[in-house]
């Protein structure tokens, strides 16, 4: 059974017996799994997230009490429902070894079990991603092992990464690479082939490199196809597992600081962002606060009429990791743009990655900006065939702003390829003197990188809807030869 919550979540029963349930809840846009179970009238919630209402609805439902929430580790990418979650059932908060959060929680030794209903979590301490990462063995109601909740040591297809915790931890990639090597093979390879893997991440993760888009594998095949698990030796290990690590997105540190040391309530931020501002309260706000002006809408609408100087990261796409990527501080404060009936949403996803300091929304949304008369600023946008006539291919500039590895698979004869990600580095290259053509894959991202060299003073530009998929239909002579210069 699949259910799609807000755009963003899935919710799979993967098991479902008279004694034991388990639940795992896949959000899309964060490549994150959360998990719900349940077992003789109670239940535990590994790795929550920020809101935490539907879990707790899901209990009464189900008639049973959350006794435990269970975390793997101080998460990098969100911010956990840990708190809130426990405030709210009274359950206790548990972490691995090595954790020191700044608030009440249980703090178990490696090899402890917890009894949940008819059957047993059992406490895996297996650092290396950090020095707290700790997985939870479950064992059934006849003490079987069934499946592991392997947080972010086992990915499918990898293991987590082991940069993100070396300032912290004063210890080098190289050696919480070595630890992780040693956790992994004395920990978890000695179990049995048939258990399930429950990870916290998927595909498109930023805390991996070589994740599946499966979300669920048993233990015996991860052993035979996972790279990780198939190195000769620890000196191979950490080589390969530290080979081709992008820097991680600069809100993690900042994550990290707030699911240890705790954070505002996802109630009062939600409150504050659904307060609805009128036109004349919104523009005294843009002008007093320094707050970013972030329009979820798509592509679609915001290329037609926006807001001058509004930054449009749409939350029909990976919005909430895009924000963190691009606006980085998650203190910032933000007033909101959005579609009526989308405010929730966008608040929700946002305090997903910690920024909850949103001021509020524009009530009527972009529409009644318009209607009020005020002046508006709009993207050239063409279509791929627009392009393919116009483009001079060596006298025009191209800029392709998709991964580095994207443009090396195939690009645009001559074009230039500057990721999004690192648009704060490249945008100074950038004149209006010299018009250029900007595309991403599909037109998410480069209308997210139009939207800023626009609030920049950037408008010399055509973007092209459609990206490079639509591109490579056309004509326009396309190669895999990197051609890059320091100077656009």
């Amino acid at each position: 059974m699949i259910i799609i919550h807000a755009n963003c979540i899935q919710l799979i029963n993967f098991v479902s017996r008279i004694v034991m349930k388990i639940e795992q809840i896949y959000t899309g846009c964060l490549a994150q799994g959360a998990y719900y179970i349940t077992s003789n009238g109670e239940a535990a919630i590994i790795d929550p997230l920020r809101e935490v209402q539907p879990y707790i609805e899901r209990a009464k439902k189900d008639n049973v009490k959350i006794k435990y929430v269970f975390e793997t580790h101080f998460h990098a990418d969100f911010v956990s429902g840990h708190l809130d979650l426990s405030k709210k059932t009274d359950a206790p908060i548990v972490f691995g070894p090595n954790a020191n959060p700044e608030f009440k929680a249980i703090i178990a030794k490696d090899g402890e079990e917890f009894k949940l209903g008819n059957i047993t979590i059992k406490v895996l301490h297996t650092p290396g991603h950090t020095l707290e990462s700790t997985c939870y063995l479950l064992k059934d109601e006849n003490g079987k092992d069934h499946s592991l909740f392997s947080g972010d040591t086992l990915f499918l297809g990898d293991v987590g990464r082991p940069d993100l915790a070396q300032k912290a931890a004063s210890m080098t990639m190289e050696e919480l690479a070595g630890m992780l090597y040693d956790s992994l093979n004395s920990k978890i390879m000695p179990l049995a082939d048939d258990i399930t893997v429950y990870p916290a991440h998927g595909a498109g993760s930023a805390c991996g490199k070589n994740m599946m888009k499966e979300t669920v594998d048993s233990l015996g095949n991860q052993k035979k196809i996972n790279y990780a698990l198939n190195q000769p030796n620890k000196k191979a290990f950490v080589e390969a597992v530290t080979d081709g690590l992008l820097p991680p997105p600069a809100y993690f540190p900042m994550n990290v600081a707030m699911n240890k040391k705790g954070y505002e309530s996802f109630d009062t931020v939600l409150n504050n962002g659904m307060k609805a501002l009128s036109i004349t309260e919104f523009e005294a706000a843009a002008e007093t606060t320094e707050a970013i002006m972030l329009d979820t809408r798509t592509p679609a609408e915001f290329t037609n009429g926006f807001i001058p100087r509004s930054i449009n990261i749409s939350i029909n796409g990976d919005f909430a990791p895009w924000v963190g990527a691009l606006i980085r501080d998650v203190k910032q404060p933000i007033l909101l743009i959005t579609n009526p009936g989308k405010e929730e949403e966008s608040v929700t996803r946002l305090s997903r990655v910690g920024f909850d300091n949103i001021i509020g929304h524009l009530k009527g949304g972009f529409d009644d900006w318009k209607k009020a008369d005020k002046e508006v600023d709009s993207v050239n946008r063409i279509s791929a065939e627009e392009f393919a006539k116009e483009v001079k291919i060596e006298k025009d500039t191209v800029i392709d702003v998709r991964k580095e590895t994207e443009y090396a698979a195939e690009h645009v004869n001559e074009a230039y390829n500057r990721p999004l990600d690192q648009i704060n580095s490249w945008f100074a290259e950038i004149t209006n003197d010299k018009p250029f053509f900007l595309h991403c894959a599909g037109g998410y991202r480069s209308m997210i990188a139009a939207s800023i060299l626009k609030a920049r003073g950037i408008h010399n530009f055509k973007e092209v809807d459609g990206g490079f998929n639509a591109i490579a239909k056309t004509s326009v002579p396309r190669s895999n030869f990197v051609c890059q210069s320091k100077v656009l």
